[in-house]
């Protein structure tokens, strides 16, 4: 057995507090380097804990934690009253924890084969700049925490919950989907009972579950052109065919799906009627009676995604396709408590009984717990009338910020750009009318500290336009963030040739 004393431990630990990983992980994980490159030979018994401590000047307790993360990485043998010894190399190397190796091949790269995709690659980025613009998100500093979180705590101190959270029941909390249907009835006029109301963590979840439940390599799927990019990826990756129809400020033509049906067999119909992603347009009254119209004799499925269904600022709200469909031809998803912390937020599914039951099915394979819980907390809110209160009021900050974003638009563009004030949502649809090159817009805004995420831009020969979200940004923020803008796309159009 080698003593430590022959151990020349400064001359390979070098500790940092400047780093944001934590002494001792840095402590074990140096240790761990030295013992496999036999810097420290096997059987070596280490220093105790207080004399390591003194000699790298850190507390006792972070040589202690170092010592069982060495352990746990079979490393490291700790035997009271005697000592931590190293483990002899035959032991440790087929431990099943080893403690890491800079740059392991093993880590890296797999050695079997698998199937690879770049359909879901995120388009969504991170910027540290002051000012971010975004497609159209809540803004989390309104969020009434203390509600949420009284809520979710009462849950977890109630005896009768505690059995509830080790049960399996994929179909969610009763009592959660009871105040939900009420609320979507009352609200949306859907007309539905609990059996038709599929409950899941969010509204990509519900999304995700129609396209494996409903559509199979090779259907039909129309979508709006421009569209959604992240439901987009969901068609293309289960095999669908998507095909982009016309939508202008009247919402999706349906005049052009009518040819389209008399020519092709159409699976599904992707849509936003109450607000297109992503150009806000909303669809007609006509046209939403010839879409219901088209699916009851085309046979298609219209699944209709109310991705901003907390957003209505019009006093006569219109209600879901859902609600009219007379032929059963339609799938309602939205998102509940959107304009709440993410984490109190979830999804929901609405369609026929006989649909909803099979889906569960679905929905027990990818999240056979659930939250119920959270779900529970949810139901109390609604039921007490909280989250009622807490959207109106939040609806009336967000409905004076979609003004005030308009306000400076006009203001700062003038006659450059054309837009709708939004009738719902948390965005609005910019029209430059100039040609400019929008990624070049983007990176002069970054110069000036305005980040735009290449997710908002939409340029093609027929298309020059943004999402500009205004949600999660204060008044007094815009005031900054859109003269920025305005002045970089006025710069843009004049050495942009025409």
């Amino acid at each position: 057995m080698l003593r430590h004393s022959f151990i020349p431990f400064s001359d390979y630990i070098k500790l940092s507090r400047n780093k944001t990983k934590a002494l001792y992980i840095q402590l074990a994980e140096q240790l761990a380097i030295a013992i496999e490159k036999e810097q420290i030979p096997s059987g070596t018994k280490l220093p105790g804990s207080r004399e390591m401590s003194k000699t790298l000047q850190i507390e006792r307790k972070t040589v202690l934690a170092a010592f069982r993360e060495l352990e746990a990485w079979g490393l490291l043998d700790i035997q009271a009253n005697k000592g931590s010894f190293v483990c002899s190399k035959s032991e440790f190397s087929t431990s099943a924890k080893l403690g890491p190796k800079s740059g392991a091949k093993r880590l890296e790269q797999a050695g079997f084969s698998f199937k690879k995709t770049f359909l879901l690659d995120s388009p969504f980025e991170h910027s540290s700049l002051p000012f971010i613009l975004n497609d159209g998100t809540p803004d989390i500093r309104l969020t009434q925490l203390h509600h949420l979180s009284s809520a979710y705590s009462a849950q977890l101190k109630r005896r009768s919950n505690r059995n509830k959270m080790g049960f399996y029941n994929h179909q969610g909390s009763e009592y959660f989907k009871h105040q939900i249907t009420h609320y979507l009835n009352t609200s949306k006029g859907l007309g539905c009972n609990k059996e038709n109301v599929l409950i899941t963590r969010s509204t990509e979840m519900a999304l995700y579950i129609c396209v494996k439940m409903l559509i199979k390599a090779g259907d039909r799927v129309v979508i709006g052109s421009p569209s959604n990019f992240s439901a987009n990826m969901v068609f293309q990756h289960q095999g669908a065919r998507t095909i982009p129809l016309k939508v202008d400020r009247n919402g999706l033509d349906t005049r052009e799906l009518e040819t389209l049906c008399k020519k092709q067999v159409v699976r599904m119909v992707y849509i936003n009627p109450l607000q297109h992603y992503p150009t806000t347009a909303v669809l007609s009254e006509k046209r939403r009676a010839h879409l219901l119209e088209l699916a009851g004799k085309h046979g298609f499925i219209i699944l209709e995604d109310d991705y901003d269904a907390d957003f209505y600022y019009s006093e006569s709200q219109r209600v879901p396709l859902f609600s009219e469909d007379k032929n059963a031809m339609s799938v309602y998803i939205g998102t509940f408590g959107r304009s709440l912390a993410p984490g109190f937020r979830t999804g929901y599914l609405v369609a026929p009984k006989d649909l909803t039951s099979q889906m569960s099915k679905y929905l027990g394979i990818i999240d056979r717990q659930g939250d119920i819980l959270m779900e529970q907390a949810l139901g109390e809110l609604i039921e007490d009338g909280i989250i009622n209160r807490y959207l109106r009021k939040s609806l009336l900050e967000y409905q004076n910020r979609r003004n005030h974003t308009c306000g400076l638009i006009k203001k700062h563009f003038s006659q450059n750009v054309a837009f709708q004030v939004p009738t719902a949502g948390l965005a609005i649809w910019l029209d430059f009318k100039e040609n400019v090159n929008l990624l070049k817009l983007s990176n002069a805004c970054q110069n000036e500290g305005v980040f735009i995420a290449r997710n908002m831009l939409y340029q093609d020969r027929n298309t020059r336009a943004m999402r500009l979200g205004f949600g999660h940004l204060s008044p007094q923020e815009m005031d900054k963030v859109i003269p920025i803008l305005a002045e970089q796309y006025k710069l843009e159009a004049q050495v942009t040739p025409r």
